[in-house]
């Protein structure tokens, strides 16, 4: 299922990321206990009443020495871009201002759906404050309090009520589906354009969901794979480069709708620690991940070089310690062969589902080897684990108490659920439930 994307827009200061702070609430944490998993400010996830959505923070995004004018229309001209919806925050304090008029023009001109929020109406007598907002043409002002939580419930039934209704995807169980992710100039591109170059059968361009992505359908030895298209891999513009974050929006957009993620590091500049970022949110996602070293033609190498940058990869990723790694040549196209049988392998384990019977003989074995720990004198029992989910694995472990599943305990028991049945390319979830 694809994610509404929603920006919040205005001019600095009228409280634009307490809002964000707001509506994403606790979620944007960091994934504790995964080394190298790092969040980005201007990313969340908000929901509403059982919608998911993607949230843009624009006044998270530095635009280096712009002047001021120039700066807010380019960040509203990059969040109309990517957005569903806007949500237009104004301050009662100040009133309209002749950039608040500003940035209105830029997003009437855009014909996407604007919410204006009248933000810091902090008592009820400065409603009142709220009626001069109609002179900026979008309808309706909704005042609300970012500092005390006040009327955005209001404002998110709105935003929420446009979001567009061709989110729903078809599923064909039969095709897998990838997507290629990194930083700008890994050859993500060029990955694609060989992997789809000569011999390979195209079936046609298939028309993605989100607008400019188009997805490309792919068979190899009988096996059917849509390839999402980060959308705007194919875009270069001067703004998107130098906000590069928001190529980290398209990866989150297109990691929604894959089964496996293939992040691509450049063989050649080695890891950066935006990598280590863009694949912390595939890993989160729960997706099967593959980490693909591309332009390894150029590397010098002798009979070590390879095994050296595997383990500089697995240094870097301790949290992806799953994931198969694969060296190709997208300009050489040598052991690009390689990919689509790893793909398919890391899809085939992401659905895997194992009988329980032989889940738990494993899983009592694992502790006859080494016995549950203890905490203040009391030992963790575990009565018995059964798969509850697929893509990825979920296991729920039933004990005498959740609390003393300790997390070093839960990785041993990980780690033999891989030794017995592989695993290789997807993460896994281990839930302790009490069993009543």
């Amino acid at each position: 299922m694809a994610k509404a994307t929603v920006a919040i827009v205005g001019r600095p200061n009228v409280g634009k990321s307490t809002i964000f702070n707001r509506i994403v609430g606790e979620r944007i944490s960091i994934v504790e206990d995964s080394p190298g998993v790092t969040r980005d400010r201007i990313y969340g996830t908000g929901d509403w009443l059982t919608h998911e959505f993607h949230l843009i923070d624009t006044g998270g995004i530095d635009m280096g020495d712009a002047p001021f004018l120039v700066e807010i229309r380019e960040q509203a001209e990059l969040a109309i871009e990517e957005a569903d919806v806007i949500i237009f925050i104004v301050s009662a304090r100040e009133g309209v201002t002749s950039t608040d008029e500003e940035v209105g023009k830029i997003l009437f001109r855009s014909k996407k759906p604007v919410v204006l929020a009248v933000n810091k109406v902090d008592n009820p007598e400065m409603k009142a404050d709220v009626f001069e907002f109609y002179s900026l043409g979008f309808g309706e002002p909704f005042p609300i309090s970012g500092s005390h939580g006040l009327g955005l419930g209001d404002m998110l039934d709105e935003v929420v009520r446009h979001f567009p209704s061709d989110l729903e995807e078809s599923e064909d169980e039969d095709i897998i589906k990838f997507s290629l992710i990194g930083r700008p100039n890994v050859g993500k591109s060029s990955i694609v354009n060989a992997l789809l170059g000569e011999d390979r059968v195209i079936v046609s361009d298939i028309a993605g969901t989100t607008r400019d992505a188009t997805d490309s359908a792919y068979e190899f030895e009988g096996q059917k794979y849509t390839i999402i298209d980060t959308a705007g891999m194919r875009k270069k513009g001067k703004v998107y480069e130098k906000t590069e974050k928001y190529s980290v929006l398209r990866a989150l957009k297109a990691i929604d709708r894959s089964d496996i993620v293939l992040v691509v590091l450049n063989g050649e500049e080695g890891i950066l620690e935006q990598d280590k970022k863009i694949a912390g949110y595939a890993h989160e996602a729960g997706r099967g991940i593959i980490i693909v070293v591309n332009k390894w033609d150029v590397v010098e190498k002798d009979d070590k070089t390879m095994k050296n940058f595997e383990e500089q990869i697995r240094a870097h990723f301790q949290f992806l310690d799953y994931a198969p790694i694969v060296f190709v040549s997208a300009k050489t196209k040598k052991r690009l062969i390689t990919l689509p049988p790893v793909i398919k392998m890391a899809s085939e384990n992401h659905s895997l589902r194992v009988q329980s019977s032989v889940l738990n003989e494993i899983i009592m074995d694992a502790i006859a080897r080494n016995p549950a720990p203890t905490d203040k004198g009391r030992r963790l029992k575990i009565l018995y684990a059964t798969q509850v989910g697929v893509k990825p694995p979920t296991f729920v472990v039933f004990v005498n108490d959740p609390e003393l599943m300790h997390f070093s305990y839960e990785r041993f028991l990980e780690n033999r659920i891989r030794e017995a049945f592989g695993f290789e390319g997807t993460p896994i979830k281990m839930i302790a439930r009490a069993r009543t």
